[in-house]
């Protein structure tokens, strides 16, 4: 994996403890003008030099650097707060300075795209550059890069993006992927994808930055390479309990309010199982906070959980020993914001967490509460520091599993195959995947794939494949995106795919309210179903940011809708627009309300999910699942929950999503007629449904003299002999089953 004939290598660091002044890669700490943009250094750089040298990761910098020099990929160990992802891209970035940016530039992945932001705006401050200039970042919808930025911190999703205009990344010289150990779909795949184009690239370098037992297992991946460890900081004090999995979460309330009547200075970090627990673990904390007395100072509970699309809320340390205590309610994405933070003294551990494991056999995501693993147990002792306190709500001889379990396993890997197949095309070979997708579940994905006619005849992409891979969006809603095409309802379509690639834009109303917080949301409410009042929705959201004497802000507040998911709807409907644009796809003029258009949309819809129909079998809203025989029932929230008492639940849906879990619910449900179902969904797929009632029903609407012979050879076989095999094959000869690619 070494390079060592590089004529263009810079010095290597000399065997010492300390760097000396001139570094390994030509420059030094002590110089007045600023390598990167020429300009003299300002008091701050050389207050942050200070304290960067007090980190755990200087002690290595030298035999980082020497390994970098030397090899193509470096593992580095260590955990959090030891700087690792803010000195590193750093050094990476001087080296690839020392040779003139030959090769390429410096990136450096996070599983977060708030920790992104964080890290750029930080490193550029210890660099003495301005941000978006020599040290930028890109997240989804939002890019702060120019022509001279030479450090880019991005989302680990955004670079797997980037691959589908640079497949080798030629743009950048040093890859650094961070958070390995979160063993995120897209970290994944770039470590397994990255194993390729280092063969192609001998220039190229890797700087894989993770946690124990993960740094273990990519040695045994890659083989002898080099391993820098740093050494890590001093845990908490730890405290075990031994309350029973029930009784976790108001062990964990009752516990912040002991520490807060304490009166001991530090904030609080709670990790809790689920989104849904820190929600109501706020409601509670604020509503007990305002009982406690005024001499115990005010307890504040900060909601750190992002919703589905969107950030978690950026961390400022604030200075004066008179504030307000924080209590940050946060789950297990909220592990690796704590890089900056000094303010956390007390850290209290549920020890679970609620996951959604996908289950490919129905096509859908189970909720599962489970252990958190050894690896995020190690993480959260560390955060509030060796003079910090640790609370575990789990007995000390737990047996949890040692690693995180990588995403890979557990998602619905569609977009990763229709990745995969797109990246062939580019030239890349197999990706090495570090832990091989489960066979069932790439089965699966192939024949989704081969159902929206995303594959050929020889299983490789096909012209409409290509363009979906185009498209940033599921592969289903990429379909009907492109249906929509034909259909002429490209427009609405487009606000479709945003709203529901935002968090929702229903917050929890305030304490109190939800009677008036349902009654504003019936008046966008659409009779056709959830996808139309979506519509409905992000309309009136652009009118009324069109209206002068009304902000878009206090309208989302007077109708208690999320002003935040809806200005994401907007910025990535703008996204998918440009992508339509520069892939020369038509967009049709906005005519919705029509009934022609209405009728559009659901064909639009059809096409891309036509596995997910439901059928009321009882007129009572109990849905018969048709791909997998699942009974289901319309969310609380959806339009149709509203309306069921007063005008009765459609008998045909398509659905956008279903959750197996306590309640079986479809998520943005919307009517549609068996006759168009038929009409778009492709025979080789009709024909694999398992036998049911509502396939019958099908059956008949498709063939009806067919299905009519059917019955009357049923009827003459039971009257000439009640042993003879009655009922006849459903299924045509002159169709093929789906054969897998």
């Amino acid at each position: 994996m070494s390079d060592e004939n590089n004529s263009a290598e810079p010095d290597i660091c000399p065997e010492s403890e300390e760097c000396p002044a001139e570094d390994s890669f030509g420059f030094g700490d002590d110089l007045e003008l600023n390598q990167f943009d020429g300009l003299p250094f300002s008091s701050r750089y050389y207050k942050l030099l200070k304290e960067r040298k007090s980190l755990p990761v200087w002690k290595v910098r030298c035999d980082f650097k020497d390994a970098l020099v030397n090899n193509q990929l470096v593992i580095v160990s260590g955990t959090a707060k030891t700087g690792r992802s803010t000195q590193i891209p750093q050094w990476c970035a001087e080296f690839c300075l020392s040779t003139q940016y030959q090769h390429g530039m410096v990136v450096c992945t996070q599983t977060n795209r708030q920790q992104a932001v964080d890290l750029a705006l930080r490193v550029a401050d210890e660099m003495d550059v301005n941000i978006g200039h020599e040290v930028g970042y890109t997240i989804p919808l939002e890019t702060c890069c120019s022509s001279d930025t030479v450090l880019r911190y991005c989302t680990d999703d955004m670079l797997l993006r980037e691959m589908m205009s640079d497949p080798f990344l030629e743009h950048f010289g040093v890859i650094i992927i961070d958070q390995a150990h979160e063993r995120t779909v897209s970290t994944d795949i770039l470590l397994g994808l990255l194993k390729d184009i280092l063969l192609q690239r001998p220039e190229l370098r890797v700087v894989v930055l993770a946690i124990p037992p993960v740094t273990d297992k990519l040695l045994s991946h890659h083989g002898s390479i080099p391993l820098i460890s740093l050494e890590a900081l001093s845990p908490a004090e730890v405290v075990h309990s031994n309350c029973g999995n029930k009784d976790y979460f108001f062990s964990a309330l009752r516990l912040v309010l002991e520490i807060h009547r304490t009166k001991e200075d530090g904030d609080v970090v709670v990790f809790f199982a689920s989104a849904e627990e820190v929600h109501c673990a706020h409601s509670i904390l604020q509503r007990e906070g305002t009982r406690l007395g005024a001499e115990l100072g005010q307890m504040v509970p900060v909601v750190l959980c992002p919703r589905r699309g969107g950030p978690l809320p950026a961390l400022t340390d604030q200075p004066g020993s008179k504030r307000s205590r924080m209590v940050f309610l946060s789950t297990k994405q909220g592990e690796d914001i704590w890089w900056a933070t000094k303010s956390v003294n007390f850290v209290i551990d549920t020890g679970v967490q609620k996951k959604m494991v996908y289950n490919p056999r129905i096509r859908a995501n189970s909720e599962v509460l489970q252990p958190i693993s050894q690896c995020q147990a190690d993480i959260r002792r560390r955060l509030s520091g060796p003079t910090g306190k640790c609370f575990c709500l789990y007995p000390e001889d737990s047996q949890l599993p040692s690693e995180n379990s990588p995403h890979i396993l557990e998602s619905n890997i569609t977009p990763t195959v229709l990745f995969l197949k797109r990246m062939e095309i580019a030239g890349l070979g197999q990706c090495d995947f570090i832990d091989r997708p489960d066979p069932e579940g790439l089965m699966q994905a192939l024949e989704e794939l081969d159902y929206l006619a995303a594959l050929d005849d020889d299983g490789n992409l096909s012209e409409i494949g290509i363009i979906m891979s185009e498209i940033p969006l599921d592969p289903q809603m990429a379909k009907a995106l492109l249906a929509s095409c034909e259909f002429d309802c490209v427009s609405e379509m487009l606000t479709i795919a945003a709203m529901l690639s935002a968090s929702s834009c229903f917050p929890e109303p305030p304490a109190g309210m939800t009677h008036e917080a349902v009654q504003c949301h019936r008046k966008f409410q659409h009779p056709e179903g959830d996808h139309f009042t979506l519509i409905n929705i992000y309309n009136a959201f652009k009118q009324s940011q069109r209206e002068q004497y009304f902000t878009a802000e206090k309208w989302c507040q007077d109708y208690f809708l999320d002003y935040s998911a809806l200005k994401t709807a907007e910025a990535i409907r703008s996204e998918l627009t440009d992508t339509l644009n520069r892939i020369e796809l038509p967009i049709s003029e906005p005519s919705f309300g029509t009934k022609t258009n209405t009728h559009n949309i659901k064909r639009a819809l059809l096409a891309g999910f036509f596995m997910q129909i439901a059928r009321d079998v009882d007129g009572s809203g109990n849905y018969f699942i048709l791909t997998h025989k699942h009974m289901a029932q319309v969310h609380p929230l959806s339009s149709y929950g509203a309306q069921s008492q007063k005008m009765g639940l459609p008998e045909w849906v398509v659905f956008h999503e279903y959750t197996l879990s306590d309640n079986n619910c479809m998520r943005t449900v919307s009517e549609i007629s068996p006759q168009v179902y038929i009409q778009m969904a492709p025979l080789y797929f009709f024909y694999n449904l398992p036998p049911s009632e509502s396939k019958d029903i099908l059956q008949k609407m498709l063939d009806p003299d067919r299905s009519r012979k059917c019955e009357d050879g049923k009827q003459k076989a039971i009257a000439v002999s009640s042993d003879a095999n009655s009922g006849c094959a459903v299924l045509p000869q002159t169709y093929d089953r789906c054969v897998i690619q």
